[in-house]
C-alpha cells in the first residue's frame, strides 16, 4: 500500500512537472521570433516588377507589423495603408503543417490563406486559387541591417510553379535611413530591437511594437522577470 502511494505521488509529480514545462514552452512564439526584423512601421513604394523607371501603376503604402498576444497564443499582425497587394492579415505558425500561415485581407475585403516557410532570411508564402488555378507567391525579407524591407509578388498560371514577376514593394523603416545606427535597446517582451519606452515602478524598458507594449502593460511583472532572468 505504501509503495503504491509512493508510485502514485511520483507519477503525479512527474506529470505536474511535464505540464509546467509544456506551459512554459511556446513553439509558435519561438518560430515567429525568426521574423522579428519585420516588426515595425515601413514607408514603402510599390509598382509592377521589372518595369524600372515607370511611374504608371506605382503607389505608396505604409506597412505595420506588430506582435499580438492572447493567453498562451502569439501571432504577428500586419496592417497596410494604401497597398494594392494587402490590406492586412494575421501571420501564425501552424505546428501541424510545420508552416507559416498568413490569413491575408486583400483590397476589396476578400481573404486568402498563404502558406510557406522562412529560409535563408526570406519568408516565402504561396496561395493556390482553386477557381482560376492561379498560384500567387509572396516573398519578404529585410536588408541593410534591418532598415530596408522588400517584398515581391509573383504569379504562375495553370497551377504550376513557373512564376513570373508581378509586383515589387520596397521601403525603409519609419524614422530611419540606410545609414541609421543599430538600436542598442532590446524589447522586454519579444527580444527584438526596442524602439518604444515603457515604464514600471520607476524603471524604464523598451518594446518593439504596440502589441508588445499592450502585453507589457497587462502583465509587466511577468515580462520584467523573464527579461532580467535572460540577461543574467
Amino acid at each position: 500500500m505504501r509503495r503504491s502511494l509512493s508510485v502514485a505521488l511520483f507519477t503525479a509529480l512527474i506529470g505536474g512537472a511535464a505540464l509546467f514545462a509544456r506551459a512554459d514552452e511556446n513553439p509558435a512564439r519561438e518560430k515567429l521570433q525568426e521574423l522579428q526584423d519585420f516588426i515595425g512601421t515601413w514607408e514603402a513604394s510599390g509598382g509592377p516588377d521589372g518595369k524600372k523607371g515607370s511611374v504608371k501603376g506605382n503607389w505608396k503604402e505604409t506597412l505595420q507589423w506588430n506582435w499580438r498576444f492572447k493567453g498562451d497564443d502569439a501571432w504577428l499582425n500586419l496592417e497596410v495603408k494604401g497597398g494594392k497587394v494587402f490590406e492586412g492579415g494575421d501571420l501564425r505558425w501552424d505546428a501541424g503543417k510545420k508552416a507559416y500561415v498568413l490569413n491575408a485581407k486583400l483590397p476589396g475585403g476578400k481573404t486568402q490563406a498563404f502558406e510557406g516557410s522562412f529560409k535563408k532570411d526570406i519568408l516565402t508564402l504561396e496561395h493556390l486559387d482553386k477557381a482560376t488555378n492561379e498560384r500567387t507567391q509572396i516573398s519578404m525579407n529585410t536588408a541593410a541591417e534591418g532598415v530596408r524591407l522588400i517584398y515581391r509578388v509573383k504569379k504562375a498560371t495553370g497551377g504550376g510553379k513557373l512564376f513570373a514577376p508581378f509586383y515589387l514593394v520596397q521601403g525603409n523603416r519609419e524614422g530611419e535611413s540606410l545609414a541609421a545606427k543599430e538600436s542598442k535597446q532590446v524589447c522586454v517582451v519579444s527580444g527584438g530591437a526596442g524602439t518604444m519606452p515603457v515604464s514600471h515602478k520607476g524603471e524604464t524598458f523598451y518594446v518593439c511594437c504596440s502589441g508588445c507594449r499592450d502585453a507589457f502593460n497587462e502583465n509587466p511583472e511577468k515580462y520584467i522577470k523573464e527579461f532580467k532572468a535572460k540577461k543574467k
